[in-house]
């Protein structure tokens, strides 16, 4: 009799079981959907972004390629193509080429503003800060020390990949307001900066004899050469920076 009870509760255990299973089944099977589908964006994303990344890398080779031959039209065609599209570190890189561009003509506020939108749009601290010192160098023998001091100040504390460079500007900013003594120190820092160019402290120095001399006859020449200088650097980092996104988005 024991045994018929036992086998009695076995079945109905069972049946409470396969009822259970079937109850849960349309959630199991809908979380397996659901992982599917999101593995498939996560797929679909990462090969649209490399997708979109490359083509943006060859747009604006071919804009500088242009640029190099002369053909300033299609240079700026195809800059302007990157810089609408999605994919960020180009984006700013062609913003700044852009805004080159409109220094040659002469055009300073039109490239201060596209230096700055090249400033928000880049993905990383460094294509951003490349920026913003472009801009700032693009104002620097025209706008009050003032607005260079806020445009400059956040660039010189420690770890910024500027420092040097923004320390440098400001310098001369504040040369060129008058405020010899502050200009005079931060010469004397810049020459014994460890990250700063052998260029860099011999302007510095330069500087420095200019301020003791009390000789203003070459301030104009000095900045307009400093003003040039950091352009290699920064493109050099710009480059890097979208080479490494486009290297994480393929990887």
């Amino acid at each position: 009799m024991t045994d018929v009870f036992e086998e009695v509760e076995e079945q109905l255990r069972a049946d409470r079981y396969k009822t259970l299973a079937l109850r849960a089944l349309p959630w199991v099977l809908g979380a397996l959907a659901l992982a599917l589908v999101i593995a498939l964006a996560i797929w679909g994303w990462g090969a649209w972004q490399s997708r979109t990344i490359s083509e943006a890398s060859e747009t604006y080779a071919e804009g500088v390629e242009a640029f190099a031959a002369g053909d300033m039209g299609r240079a700026e065609q195809r800059f302007a193509e990157v810089a609408e599209g999605n994919a960020k570190g180009y984006a700013a890189m062609a913003l700044m080429q852009q805004a080159g561009l409109r220094i040659n003509e002469g055009k300073t506020a039109e490239a201060v503003a596209l230096f700055d939108e090249a400033a928000e749009v880049a993905p990383d601290p460094i294509l951003a800060d490349a920026a913003r010192l472009k801009s700032a160098f693009a104002l620097l023998d025209t706008a009050p020390l003032d607005e260079m001091q806020a445009r400059l100040q956040p660039l010189t504390e420690e770890g910024r990949p500027y420092r040097a460079q923004a320390l440098e500007a400001l310098a001369f900013a504040k040369l060129m307001g008058g405020e010899m003594d502050d200009a005079r120190t931060d010469f004397g820092v810049i020459a014994l900066m460890p990250g700063a160019s052998d260029l860099a402290r011999q302007r510095a120095q330069a500087a420095r004899a200019m301020i003791d001399s009390g000789s203003a006859a070459s301030l104009a020449g000095v900045v307009k050469a400093a003003a040039a200088l950091p352009d290699t650097d920064s493109d050099d980092a710009a480059s890097d920076g979208a080479s490494q996104q486009q290297g994480s988005a393929s990887q």
